[in-house]
């Protein structure tokens, strides 16, 4: 039975569970604004800011640039894929 069927969610459920479990790890992450970054996941706080490292920004599927570091305000993330 799924977590959500039987009225809890388990801990390994939880968004902040998952993102902690991506450290170190590529994920991409799309923006409001339709651009998406593709990095590696190397820290997060609680209002789901990001940091990346070696991250490229992709708009209509293009790469536009690569990154070294960059930071991703939470307020502009529409999701996250690990």
């Amino acid at each position: 039975m799924c977590p959500l069927e039987s009225g809890g969610i388990s801990i390994t459920d939880r968004p902040l569970y998952i993102l902690n479990k991506s450290i170190g790890n590529r994920v991409i992450v799309e923006l409001r604004n339709k651009r998406e970054y593709r990095g590696v996941l190397v820290g997060y706080d609680p209002h789901m800011n990001l940091v990346l490292k070696t991250a490229e920004e992709i708009h209509d599927n293009e790469i536009m640039r690569k990154l070294e570091l960059v930071i991703v305000r939470g307020d502009n993330v529409v999701y996250i894929s690990p």
